[in-house]
């Protein structure tokens, strides 16, 4: 978290440079500037070193987060301070009192920077030999030279003394173990590596080494029961399992890719989560018997996060028992060719664990040779970019979570061993298996409880309603393996993947939401070339490379709408950030107090927490996802994020506004709410998001909201919104959600980036839309995504305006409850850009639709009419089309049949559509089946006017799934046939050698 702290102080003092006021209030530029470029340094430093978890890395990073915190916490609040000194609005503020802690504050701000920039000193000099004889090495001396000539010019006080005061101790580190960084805990002495490799699995840990023999490992079922359980006689868990539950279907997958073509070498790749069971799975292949017997030479190494490529190469050649006193001496390119002589000429498989770095494999590619004979590499890693992945020779194998059958057949199997579950515990069970969302690891550790607990209902309740402090309480191994992706992740993430911690379990988080959270909390790092937006998605992406944040929604483009973290995650991120003094999340009234909160950046209320009495001015964030009320007094001078969307407001929180560092709120009202013009006095602010709550009627918005130069997005519902001219808003991005809102010239140059624009249109009157001058439209040169939605007293239909024109970046259009003109269409069909159409409750000219021109580039059409009857199309008006959705057209004969012959098309969604319709796109199915295109899919809602067949896709589904089974026994038929052919060959050969004769049967 030192990164997220230095990149959060940088942006402060970036701001402060930016703005002639605030650098008034600091006096000295220079020295501001100093500190900024002191900063930059450091950041760079963190970017580019590879995330060390040794005892003095940590130590030191946790000295530069406090210092740069401290830092951060007494600038601001300076600011914050001198910004209410300079309004006139709190003329009821004690002006006594407030100018003596003023005084205060202006002299001790510089001297506890200073004071706080001592700890980086002292940090920046351990960093040296760090880089001796490198050229950082002379950078890093002139930063320390920098900041002490400044300490210099203020006359602070003697370095040593503050250095020596302000050294704080770490905690003891456990030791790491290295031999099975993924689910060792599920493997069974029957599934275990070949025996030589059981004692080669070494992974250094600060200049040392720790050697596990994989026999010794029992963790799960030695688990200490928890007090509240009743323990039964001891008596040692029945491992013997020779089936791997819950991958069948993935041991299938990987062993034909093994066995099967292309015969040259193939790179497999197994890649999930943290405690899914790659490497399991990975070791049940290894060791089964067929694939024994279907190469010549086997070997396993584990890599982990450090590694020493001589001394894989050792593990490698030891594996395969070839390792001599003569090769320990050799150097590491000696090994290289000594190893590709071993394997040349042999079919082999080498197992590469808990990858981590794809350096790794280009050391190793070279020494594989490829012979044509197939062999194969597997690797596990839980980064998909990792994986190794190009059409000649790679495969990669995502491993899922378990289907809750099979995580109560796992859980069964670690509970009762051969044993059966009985009745009474079933139901328990199944809830407690349910609650573990399919994760392997925490299925075996939850196992090894219920194993040495006593079976009666009373006990399995409670674990049931205790599953988390369960697995917290009875294993430690769990978060060390899963922190181990925390650890090896780089600094950049780290806050951003913490903060996933301040969702409750099992939320669905809205991407956009996310992102705009990461640029308000100053997680990341601008960059000249991107947006922060675009930088967001690019850290999300990352996260979901590492297998740490799972996927919920796609939209039609594949860019993620909603995403979500596995339970377990979620229990990871809490305890890393708690660690961190970065979050804190109060799931209970009683969880909150001085003590608990004391130096937290974080705080989120989930249900039953609250925050009476809290009032502690480190806290930046503050987010409700209850709706327990608002602390009185709001005290937080420091806050950057108030979430308060599930808390109900019947008017505006006035106290709000002298929260100047505010850059993010959210809040939800009712009856009818206005914002303050006050509200301007928040400068920082970069996202209002206000929804509708309980009887909620229209929301008025102030004029001077435009003028505020750092909001980047405005989300209203029914928000009423006047624009007069000022100055330009350059970093506004997103505004949704106003009501007759009037695109006059000077509106749209105060809004000159806009890229997001919604506005719904209520004429009560017989007003025409072009009162509203949506001609000017075409004058928003970056808009990317336009909702207008129309409703009238007067008439079912709204014509959209002839002048109408679109700017030529559009790539997303919603017209809704409005009548669209045969001109209106042509326009919209000539967008160079547009992927996403929607047309919504909208009215055709004669309800027929004629489709002219081409939507080039056309990806997603929604269409929703009553009233509309006809539609002639042909393929070349929708070259590019993905996806077709229509919905609620009762009165619409057929779908035109050129439809089905565009040849991007992957699936037609009908939803409350007449049959004939749903006839018409079984049709163009089976025509494109016919013609041997499978890849099209039609889905049928099942309650369109009675019709309740499924489509076709539905049937082609279940006739695989019946070929797929037919395959599978075939397939283990087959292997059945092969192990006996194997058996008795075996058998043969022993019993000709026995009569000291040659075998002369052939394989």
């Amino acid at each position: 978290m030192a990164y997220a702290a230095l990149l959060s102080l940088a942006q402060t003092l970036e701001q402060i440079l930016g703005s002639r006021v605030e650098i008034r209030i600091f006096h000295d530029e220079n020295q501001i500037k100093s500190f900024h470029e002191n900063l930059c340094f450091l950041l760079s430093f963190l970017e580019d070193s590879s995330p060390r978890n040794t005892e003095s890395m940590t130590c030191l990073e946790a000295r530069i987060r406090d210092a740069t915190y401290e830092a951060e916490n007494i600038i601001e609040l300076h600011m914050s301070k001198e910004t209410l000194s300079e309004s006139a609005t709190y003329e009821t503020e004690d002006i006594t009192e407030f100018h003596m802690s003023k005084q205060i504050l202006s002299e001790s701000a510089c001297q506890g920077v200073i004071s706080c920039f001592w700890e980086i000193i002292a940090a920046l000099e351990i960093m040296l030999p760090m880089f001796h004889n490198s050229e950082k090495y002379e950078s890093l001396q002139k930063v320390i030279k920098e900041i002490d000539s400044i300490l210099v010019d203020v006359k602070m006080a003697d370095m040593n003394d503050i250095e020596g005061s302000s050294k704080s101790s770490s905690s003891n580190k456990s030791a790491v173990v290295g031999f099975d960084n993924d689910l060792m805990q599920i493997t069974d002495p029957l599934c275990g590596p070949p025996p030589e490799f059981k004692s080669t699995s070494v992974v250094g840990i600060e200049d040392t080494e720790e050697v596990v023999n994989a026999n010794d490992r029992n963790d799960v079922l030695d688990l200490q029961p928890r007090n509240s359980l009743h323990a039964t006689s001891s008596k040692s868990a029945s491992t013997n399992k020779n089936s791997m539950v819950g991958f069948e279907d993935d041991l299938l997958q990987i062993k034909n890719e093994l066995v099967g073509l292309p015969s040259r070498l193939k790179f497999i790749s197994i890649v999930g989560m943290g405690g899914n069971g790659k490497t399991t799975l990975a070791r049940y292949i290894y060791n089964d018997s067929y694939i024994e017997y279907h190469f010549d030479i086997r070997a396993w190494i584990t890599v982990s996060q450090e590694y020493h490529v001589h001394e894989l190469l050792s593990h490698l050649l030891k594996s395969m028992g070839d390792l001599t006193d003569e090769m320990i001496r050799m150097d590491t390119d000696e090994l290289k060719t000594r190893l590709y002589q071993r394997l040349k000429g042999y079919r082999y498989l080498i197992v590469m664990d808990d990858v981590w770095d794809a350096k790794v494999l280009d050391e190793f590619r070279r020494i594989f040779p490829d012979d044509n004979n197939g062999s194969r590499i597997i690797l596990t890693s839980r980064l998909s970019s990792v994986a190794v992945n190009d059409d000649s020779s790679g495969h990669i194998h995502h491993l899922s979570f378990l289907s809750p059958k099979e995580s109560w057949k796992l859980l069964c199997q670690k509970a009762f061993g051969k044993e059966c579950c009985p009745p009474e515990l079933e139901e328990i069970g199944m809830r407690i298996a349910e609650k573990c969302k399919g994760l392997p690891l925490e299925l075996v550790v939850i196992g090894g409880v219920l194993y040495k607990a006593e079976k009666t209902r009373a006990n399995w309740e409670y674990v049931a309603e205790n599953v988390k402090s369960a697995v917290n309480g009875n294993d430690d191994n769990l978060m060390e393996i899963l922190s181990w992706s925390y650890n090896h992740m780089p600094h950049r993430l780290r806050a951003c993947f913490l903060y996933m911690g301040v969702f409750p379990e099992d939320y669905v988080i809205h991407v956009s939401h996310l992102i705009m959270l990461w640029v308000a909390e100053g997680f990341l790092k601008p960059n000249t070339h991107k947006s922060l937006e675009e930088v967001g998605k690019e850290y999300l992406e990352e996260l979901i490379d590492r297998n740490l944040v799972i996927v919920r929604d796609r939209i039609y483009n594949g860019e993620i709408k909603t995403c979500s973290i596995h339970d377990t995650i979620r229990e990871l991120c809490m305890r890393k950030a708690q660690e961190e003094k970065f979050l804190y999340v109060a799931n209970q009234e009683y969880d909150i107090s001085s003590e608990i909160m004391e130096n937290q950046r974080c705080l989120s209320i989930h249900s039953n927490g609250q925050t009476a009495g809290i009032n502690d001015s480190t806290i930046r964030s503050l987010l409700y996802f209850t709706e327990s009320p608002l602390p009185n007094p709001l005290c937080f001078q420091l806050l950057r994020v108030l979430e308060a969307g599930n808390i109900n407001f019947s008017e505006f929180p006035i106290e709000i506004v002298k929260l100047v560092n505010l850059r993010y709120i959210a809040l939800s009202y009712s009856w009818k709410f206005v914002i303050p013009p006050s509200i301007s006095k928040l400068c920082n602010l970069q996202t209002l998001i206000v929804f509708q709550g309980y009887k909620a009627k229209r929301l008025i918005l102030p004029e001077e909201l435009l003028k505020m130069p750092q909001l980047r997005h405005l989300l209203f519902h029914n928000g009423v919104l006047l624009c007069s001219d000022g100055p330009q808003n350059v970093n506004l991005q997103t505004l949704s959600g106003v009501i007759d809102f009037k695109l006059t010239q000077e509106a749209l140059r105060t809004i000159p980036n806009l890229r997001k624009l919604g506005i719904s249109y209520h004429c009560e009157t017989q007003t025409e839309l072009s009162f509203y001058c949506l001609e000017n439209l075409v004058h928003l040169h970056q808009l990317e995504s336009f909702k207008c939605n129309v409703t009238s007293c007067y008439c079912p239909y709204v014509p959209l305006p002839q002048n109408l024109a679109f700017p030529p970046n559009l790539k997303k259009l919603t017209l809704s409850g409005c009548r669209i003109s045969r001109h209106n269409m042509f326009l919209v069909a000539n967008l160079p850009n547009l992927e996403v159409l929607k047309l919504k409750e909208v009215d055709f000219k004669r309800n027929a639709w004629k489709t002219e021109g081409e939507f080039s580039r056309l990806k997603f059409l929604h269409v929703e009419a009553s009233h509309f009857k006809i539609w002639e199309a042909e393929a070349a008006h929708f070259p590019s089309l993905q996806c077709l959705r229509i919905k609620g057209c009762t009165s619409l004969k057929c779908i035109p049949s050129g439809i089905g012959e565009i040849l991007t098309l992957q699936q037609i969604i009908l939803d409350r559509c007449p049959p004939s319709v749903v006839n018409s796109a079984n049709s163009i199915l089976k025509e494109q089946e016919d013609w041997g295109n499978y890849d099209l899919k039609v889905h049928v809602n099942s309650n369109s006017y009675g019709f309740t067949d499924f489509p076709g896709s539905y049937n082609r589904e279940v006739k695989f799934r019946g070929i797929l089974k037919e395959l599978r026994q075939g397939l283990r038929l087959q292997e059945w046939c092969k192990l006996q052919v194997q058996k008795i060959h075996k058998d043969l050969s022993r019993d000709a050698s026995r009569k000291g004769m040659k075998p002369h049967w052939s394989d």
